[in-house]
């Protein structure tokens, strides 16, 4: 299963290719975020993340409430943060 995965904006690691470092749950690895440019990002914005690419840009409420919904699934979200943590960039 893949879900979409808040996490918070750390750095603009290359701002020509729209690729920002960002924390999930302590795990931090870079992603694509040019399909939020237009929003206009920031280090400390929210954005929900899924295969690599920031989807959309969303507020720390909907952050923290998002992460509480999908802690109920259980297994399916802890698999996804398994795969994130071997991923780390750092």
């Amino acid at each position: 299963m893949c879900l979409g995965i808040p996490g918070q904006i750390v750095d603009i690691v290359d701002d020509e290719n729209s690729i920002a470092k960002v924390d999930v749950n302590g795990v931090k690895r870079n992603v694509s975020v040019a399909l939020v440019r237009p929003d206009g990002i920031a280090p400390g914005d929210w954005v929900l993340i899924h295969v690599g690419f920031a989807m959309s840009k969303i507020d720390e409420h909907e952050a923290q409430e998002t992460t509480k919904a999908l802690q109920l699934l259980g297994q399916p979200y802890t698999d996804e943060l398994n795969m994130l943590h071997q991923s780390q960039i750092e």
